[in-house]
């Protein structure tokens, strides 16, 4: 029997990776989250029975799915005292577990990163509890999502923008200062992942996502937010910093669709870029929610708001000369969906 072991599960990523895994497979999924930022499968999951095996939460008609709600370095550390923790306490009849996807961070937008940056920093406990788990465990495959944000910044300057490329990061050489506590963490869960591959032979492949959204992400992020007040016919239409500040939007959809093509060929922790390799700014992504909805609102600039880095986008060529991956939605396809789901909200 097939158990993935999904953490921070019921996040916007996590959630989005569980649909797809259910949907696509018949296997088991054993999913993480605290519900601190994620919401309860319930809220995102069509089912109408579950049941309750001790604090594990069994859910649907065909029992697939397993949700252990707490932080997931309780859960590690309990797994870390007794290796067969999940099997003696529950019950459940596998050796190891298939796919692990390790979403577990302390996420949020830019209020968060720039806000509170020592909380953002415990993500290294979570990535240093997680690693030395898996090299204990050795799961099947493991995916860890690194982030756009482990680039160094003077790369992302106003003074001409650049698209990222993997070859950015060297763990030979210098490399350079990423973005804030989120950035460093990240960077290190690189590292981490090279050693578990080289030193422990875990099978792990890394992503850098760029800026991704999706109908169903959190309003705490800027794409859901802006349609929310495109579709609400905002005028004056506000836009933190400038608006001239750009990223790489790339669909949560075919986030997916290249993670799984990049861990039926990656093992050895190399991480890959994930994105559209377009640089968008604000102001054009106002501008396409805005010709959606209709009107062409005055735009109030905010200029005392955190924005982080000028121009963040990726050089997409590597992943496409090695896999043939592109992304099938455009960022106007994209954003119409996004709209459309604002629409039902208001």
């Amino acid at each position: 029997m097939k158990i993935h072991l999904i953490s921070g599960a019921c996040g916007f990523v996590g959630r989005n990776m569980v649909k797809r895994v259910y949907r696509t497979t018949g296997d088991k999924l054993f999913i993480v989250d605290d519900l601190s930022i994620g919401t309860h499968p319930s809220t995102w999951m069509d089912y109408s029975k579950s049941r309750m095996l001790k604090d594990l939460e069994v859910i649907g008609e065909d029992e697939r799915i397993y949700f252990w709600k707490g932080d997931f370095r309780d859960l590690l550390f309990r797994l870390r005292m007794n290796p067969r923790h999940i099997q003696d306490t529950y019950g459940l009849d596998f050796e190891r577990f298939s796919d692990v996807f390790h979403f577990a961070a302390i996420v949020g937008g830019r209020l968060k990163i720039e806000g509170d940056p020592m909380a953002v920093a415990l993500d290294l406990s979570i990535d240093a509890e997680f690693f030395y788990w898996a090299c204990q465990h050795k799961p099947e495959r493991v995916m860890y999502p690194s982030s756009s944000a482990a680039y160094p910044i003077n790369l992302q300057s106003p003074t001409g923008a650049i698209a990222l490329s993997e070859s950015d990061i060297d763990f030979d050489k210098n490399l350079g200062v990423p973005d804030m506590t989120y950035g460093w963490s990240k960077l290190t869960g690189e590292f981490l992942a090279k050693i578990a591959a080289k030193h422990y032979g875990i099978s792990v492949v890394c992503i850098r996502p760029f800026s991704g959204y999706g109908e169903d992400q959190d309003l705490s992020y800027p794409v859901p937010a802006i349609a929310a007040r495109a579709a609400r016919r905002e005028n004056p239409f506000e836009v933190w910093g400038t608006g001239r500040q750009g990223r790489d939007f790339v669909h949560i959809d075919d986030v997916l669709d290249l993670i799984f093509i990049l861990m039926d060929h990656v093992s050895d922790g190399t991480a890959y870029n994930i994105g559209s390799g377009k640089l968008t700014t604000f102001l054009d992504l106002i501008g396409v929610f805005t010709k959606i909805a209709g009107y062409t609102p005055e735009i109030k600039p905010l200029l005392d708001k955190p924005v982080g880095v000028h121009s963040r986008y990726c050089d997409m060529t590597l992943v496409k000369e090695k896999f043939g991956w592109l992304p099938r939605i455009s960022v106007e396809e994209g954003m119409k969906r996004v709209y459309e789901a604002a629409l039902k909200q208001i």
